[in-house]
């Protein structure tokens, strides 16, 4: 499940680009000095990939919980459907439900802090757009944080969200360099291709935990529970 974090962040990234395209793109990082705009630009990094690793340990403590009260098998299922039913869900309708306005009111402080710190260029100041940045609730970091629940242990929930994280990195560093390097066109393409690549996982966290005695894809009951309690 630790490859399918890597591969959905690379490919969500495409739709990264059009949610916080315009935040990479706006880095007060100085262009005039290559060595340290790459360092600026990995600092910023750093900062969204801390940012996934907290919410994966955070998300990763509570799958263990779950796993602890004795969910096991049943939450994968869970994590799976809860996956899908985000790609079928329109976010916008996700936003007004009750449940997600402390959400969406920190969304808000957060965009607020970000536009302080744009004012600056200091390497304080890129890491906390990053960190920020990283916190900015979207419909690719639910899936993400679904699969980090459904890790059910709090390492691999952290190395699920940073392995996340690592896929986004090679298209939001282009779009800081190159700015509009892909065409609206070729993004859209792509971004149809996310849902079905998310679906996927989906469909492997509820095969998961079926059990149905595949190899890596759905080991039986006894063996997940096996290697389950070594991690614990």
């Amino acid at each position: 499940m630790l490859y399918t974090a890597f591969l959905f962040g690379l490919l969500s990234s495409f739709h990264c680009v059009g949610m916080c395209g315009p935040i990479a793109m706006m880095l007060p990082v100085t262009h005039n000095n290559p060595p340290r705009k790459a360092l600026q630009v990995a600092i910023y990094h750093i900062g969204r990939l801390s940012s996934y690793t907290f919410l994966g340990l955070l998300f990763g403590i509570f799958g263990r919980g779950l796993y602890l009260a004795g969910f096991q098998q049943n939450l994968s299922i869970f994590i799976g459907i809860a996956i899908l039913l985000v790609i079928i869900i329109p976010e916008r309708l996700i936003a007004s439900w009750t449940f997600a306005q402390p959400i969406y009111m920190l969304l808000g402080r957060a965009k607020a802090k970000l536009g302080q710190q744009f004012k600056k260029s200091s390497f304080g100041s890129l890491f906390t757009i990053g960190i920020l940045n990283g916190l900015i609730p979207c419909g690719m970091v639910y899936v993400a944080i679904f699969g980090a629940i459904g890790m059910q242990n709090e390492v691999y929930g952290m190395l699920y969200m940073l392995l996340f994280g690592l896929g986004t990195i090679p298209l939001m560093t282009a779009v800081v360099y190159l700015k509009a390097f892909i065409s609206v066109a070729m993004r859209n393409k792509i971004n149809k291709m996310i849902p079905y690549v998310a679906a996927i996982i989906g469909i492997l966290f509820i095969l998961r935990g079926l059990g149905l005695g595949i190899p890596y894809v759905s080991p039986s009951n006894m063996s997940l529970f096996v290697s389950s309690a070594e991690c614990h």
